[in-house]
């Protein structure tokens, strides 16, 4: 069964999800990150600008097929349909809606901002998630160590 994170309070979601990102890189974690269309590009450059010392290796959504078959982290606005668990075993949402898709993974990970739009949205996929039978994990930022 897939086990779902949410990590909430996280003042930057995308300077979250960037070091998120880089921690399950380093310890060898393939990923499919969803996120609005809109902000999938913010994201792509985050990734190359926001540490001056990592590189973290990355494709979109469209890129060539040899690019996505050896990129350890796709960006996507939606799961998509031939990716599977066993090609990325972490499913990281920065979507306001319920990823489809999101059994084939071992791992959710939904990051939730302090914005209230962002908490009332994480609360109903929070109950979906329940609904599907899965108990999700709560990991508040405010009380984890930063670094």
């Amino acid at each position: 069964m897939t086990e779902v994170d949410f990590h909430f309070n996280a003042p930057d979601k995308q300077a979250y999800a960037c070091r998120l990102l880089r921690k399950a890189y380093l310890k060898g974690a393939r990923l499919v990150v969803v996120t609005e269309p809109d902000a999938l590009t913010a994201l792509d450059a985050a990734l190359w600008t926001f540490s001056t010392e990592d590189f973290l290796p990355h494709c979109r959504e469209g890129d060539a097929a040899h690019v996505l078959k050896h990129s350890p982290i796709l960006l996507c606005s939606a799961v998509p349909t031939g990716v599977s668990g066993r090609a990325a075993a972490v499913l990281v949402n920065l979507r306001a809606d319920m990823p489809r898709g999101y059994e084939r993974f071992g791992r959710v990970i939904e990051v939730v901002a302090t914005a209230q739009e962002d908490r009332e949205s994480a609360r109903a996929r929070w109950m979906q998630y329940r609904g599907a039978g899965i108990e999700p994990n709560r990991h508040d930022l405010r009380l984890a160590p930063q670094g």
